[in-house]
């Protein structure tokens, strides 16, 4: 359990509020460590671009120095593909709420995933709203008493890795915050998977929705993964355990090859392309 950030180069100096022992320590601290391991491959941070929505976890754009965009309730993951397909030259990851994007916004995370577009979505997966006091989310469990059930949930959860397989994601993983290093290998991996990238990372959130004990108890790496796509479906269909590691991984040409060709919008042509434009303009 991480409770405290550290303070280092990729810190912002912000003041951090999330709850002590929040989940939301591991990611930020897991992403930190993924951006100086892509560093390391060849992704300099200059050319790295996060997007956050409205909850507990778009703070994380408060807290990680590294340039981005905050963006609507719902709404990051369309905002994630607009700036990817206008400068495809950059990296692009949106972080993102599991009632953020399972509820609000899950039109944009099937569509992206449909299209397969060049972009990473990280999920904070806590199964509630807890921004706003711990109303029941998409993916809270039946049963979950909140502020808007306090009987209990009637309903039955999403599950955001089928989902994202059925939709069509080309990357699709599980991680638990509690295991940042594992974590930060995981998200190292999909910002460099070609395509588009789900991580649901499955985060407690210690207020409203404790699921510490359960993730310790039921977590477990995944075994002989990335697995064909039935088998994918069906270990992410598993109630008994949690597997953690990367359930599907395929090749398949991204939204921007198909949609620009190679070309990149927000590139500078060269001084002499510049002037045949302007003499072809001219003599007509």
């Amino acid at each position: 359990m991480s409770d405290t950030a550290a303070k280092d180069d990729l810190s912002t100096g912000a003041e951090i509020t999330w709850c002590r022992g929040c989940g939301n320590f591991g990611i930020l601290e897991a992403f930190k460590t993924a951006v100086r391991a892509l560093e390391g491959r060849g992704v300099p941070r200059e050319r790295l671009v996060i997007v956050a929505g409205i909850g507990q976890h778009a703070k994380i754009f408060d807290y990680a120095a590294v340039s981005g965009f905050y963006s609507l309730h719902g709404r990051a993951v369309a905002t994630a593909q607009g700036i990817k397909l206008a400068n495809p030259g950059l990296v692009v990851a949106a972080f993102v709420g599991d009632g953020d994007t399972m509820g609000e916004g899950i039109e944009h995370l099937v569509f992206a995933a449909k299209r397969n577009a060049d972009i990473t979505v990280v999920m904070h997966d806590n199964g509630v709203y807890a921004l706003t006091t711990g109303q029941r989310a998409p993916t809270s469990a039946r049963g979950y008493r909140g502020p808007s059930t306090p009987r209990g949930s009637v309903e039955d959860p999403l599950n955001p890795l089928v989902i994202a397989l059925e939709s069509g994601a080309t990357f699709v993983a599980r991680g638990y915050s509690g295991r940042k290093k594992e974590l930060a290998e995981l998200l190292t991996a999909a910002v460099l998977h070609k395509g588009f990238s789900f991580v649901d990372v499955l985060q407690p959130c210690v207020t409203f929705n404790n699921t510490y004990a359960a993730y310790e108890e039921l977590t477990a790496p995944l075994e002989g993964g990335p697995l064909a796509f039935d088998d994918a479906l069906t270990a992410a269909r598993r109630q008994d355990r949690l597997p953690l590691g990367v359930f599907y991984r395929a090749d398949k040409p991204t939204h921007e090859e198909a949609l620009l060709g190679g070309r990149n919008p927000a590139a500078r042509p060269s001084r002499d392309a510049r002037r045949d434009r302007v003499r072809r303009l001219l003599v007509g």
